[in-house]
């Protein structure tokens, strides 16, 4: 797993329609992975692919229970 670098309000990509998930892949779960990890160590509760920089329909969220 990786932390990735989040984009702000303001970055192109953010604007950008994000691809769907045609397959759940090694590739996805990873992205997945780095996602979650990203997500928690920035004290969030919740990231989509494209603030991470991916332009795919993929998004974490806490687990609150």
């Amino acid at each position: 797993m990786a932390l990735r670098y989040i984009r702000k309000i303001g970055d192109p990509i953010l604007y950008k329609k994000a691809k769907q998930v045609e397959k759940i892949d090694d590739h996805v779960l990873m992205n997945l992975d780095d996602m979650s990890e990203t997500m928690y160590n920035a004290d969030g509760v919740g990231l989509a692919a494209n603030q991470i920089g991916i332009l795919r329909r993929l998004v974490v969220v806490i687990d609150i229970s």
